[in-house]
């Protein structure tokens, strides 16, 4: 099986506040008036997240995410006539678990329960070893793009090229669909699932603000866009088209149920071999998406045999305890983009870094085709790793040949050794080492100084009782890219003196 995507606040990315069940009663229908006045705006609203910039960056895409966010109110606004009463998630606990062993799968010595810091999790109801099968869920179970040709959307996805390329999203409308079809089979599983989550598409301007200097911004911001881009597509796309997911979808369509959507599938999602093998299909697996991240191994997989997921205990578990499993490896950056949390003990955190060769560069030439040589782009994102050895070969191999001079490059690009640049040992000029290290350092400092706020001061505003969610998290998640920074200024300062 592939990589876990998941959402948690230490674990997952719910609000701890409301904790409801699927809606129990169809919206109302827009009069003709605001049906109209939403329309128009979506039309604005397509128009201005559509504009992509041929060089983007944070500020531009800070311009765009401010105009975007004035659209989305105003949308809001009219259709908080849409608003569906929701009722108690924890109540359908017992249906769903009564559902799936019904299925087929085993939850034997599991239960759903709340933890402190993670919301809900699963608990061990008795003793597991190392290895022990701790969850076993059937294909028929699960939520998958290979499900949207059976169901409603089936036809419209035929025809339409963003479902057929894009199954993140074709899953994430098959989840809506499920949701309002009044006897979908897996209206046991939407009912346990989060109303709301702390993924970037929860944000509210004020909270994104605070990763103002952060490399996340950007791509948080780009996150945004593409899912305000998406909904006014499809809204669109239900008004005028004559189908049987448009039909069903049309008048009940929002922008907050499509954040509520595709929030669900970025944060619970992973991937299952097709039925016939040929392909890796996203996937929804109900309550081995309940279980909670910690560092790790993988250890679910998927068994043909028997045509279900299986996840084996990563550790040994005492009856009480939490049962936690590891997602993949992520840096925070990402899983609080992609997942909606941060994980301060990640073992695989990195900070990226944007770096590139200026056409400008009376040299660019000869560095690109080192650098292309290396399998190395002269414009790209680059990683300062967690751990003793912040820098990695691609990011050092890069490094040295963008602060060579002609004759370096002239004589390494005539070399048979020229792929000994990704390694620390490299015999390397110590002119081009000495540049190289003082040339990272001050990208460092650059980088330490876009932020608004110091260390010490996130870990003071971490203490006030009164943050939201969303704020605590870009709070967490600037600390962790500060540490990063503070070993990474230590390791190169120690590489200059030696």
């Amino acid at each position: 099986m592939g990589k876990k995507s998941h959402g948690k606040i230490h674990g997952r990315g719910k609000l701890p506040i409301k904790e409801t069940n699927i809606e129990e009663s169809l919206p109302k229908k827009l009069s003709r008036q605001k049906r109209n006045e939403v329309n128009q705006l979506v039309d604005k609203l397509l128009k201005v997240s559509s504009n992509i910039q041929s060089t983007p960056n944070a500020s531009k895409e800070w311009e765009i995410h401010l105009e975007i966010g004035k659209l989305l109110e105003k949308i809001r606004r009219l259709e908080s006539d849409m608003k569906i009463p929701v009722g108690d998630r924890s109540a359908c606990i017992d249906e769903f678990i009564a559902w799936m062993k019904e299925n087929g799968a085993e939850i034997d010595g599991l239960k759903i329960a709340q933890f402190p810091g993670y919301e809900y999790g699963i608990k061990a109801e008795k003793n597991f070893t190392q290895g022990d099968l701790l969850i076993a869920v059937p294909r028929k179970v699960m939520l998958t793009t290979e499900t949207v040709g059976e169901s409603l959307l089936g036809p419209l996805m035929r025809k339409d090229a963003m479902l057929q390329h894009m199954p993140n999203v074709a899953l994430s409308l098959l989840l809506l669909v499920e949701k309002f079809k009044p006897d979908s089979f897996w209206k046991p599983y939407i009912a346990i699932l989060p109303t709301e989550y702390t993924t970037v598409l929860y944000f509210k301007t004020n909270e994104l603000q605070e990763l103002k200097g952060s490399p996340s911004l950007e791509p948080a911001l780009k996150q945004c866009r593409n899912i305000a881009r998406q909904y006014a597509y499809f809204n669109k796309l239900f008004q005028q088209s004559s189908d049987p997911a448009s039909d069903l979808l049309r008048e009940v369509f929002t922008y907050e149920q499509y954040c509520w959507a595709v929030s669900t599938v970025m944060t619970r999602q992973n991937f299952v071999p097709s039925s016939d093998g040929s392909s890796m299909l996203n996937a929804l697996i109900p309550m081995w998406d309940m279980c909670n991240h910690i560092n790790g191994k993988l250890s679910t997989d998927f068994s043909a045999e028997r045509d279900r997921s299986e996840c084996l205990a990563c550790r040994d578990y005492q009856s009480g305890e939490q049962i936690f499993i590891f997602y993949g490896p992520r840096t925070n950056s990402e899983l609080f983009v992609h997942n909606g949390f941060v994980y301060p003990d990640n073992e695989h955190d990195g900070l990226r870094l944007k770096l590139g060769v200026s056409r400008d560069d009376p040299l660019q030439p000869e560095r690109a085709q080192l650098l292309n040589r290396l399998g190395i782009p002269a414009n790209g994102d680059f990683m300062l790793k967690r751990g003793p050895d912040p820098v990695d070969g691609r990011l050092l191999a890069f490094l040295r040949v963008f602060n060579m001079g002609p004759e370096h490059l002239k004589h390494w690009l005539s070399s048979d050794h020229s792929s000994d640049l990704v390694y620390p040992d490299c015999a390397l000029e110590t002119e081009v080492e000495s540049k190289m290290w003082k040339f990272l350092l001050t990208r460092i400092y650059l980088l330490q100084r876009s932020y608004t706020t110091m260390l010490e001061e996130d870990y003071e505003l971490l203490r006030h009782p009164g943050l939201t969610p969303c704020f605590r998290l870009a709070i967490q998640l600037r600390i962790t890219e500060k540490k990063l920074l503070t070993a990474a200024e230590e390791y190169v300062k120690q590489r200059i003196k030696t």
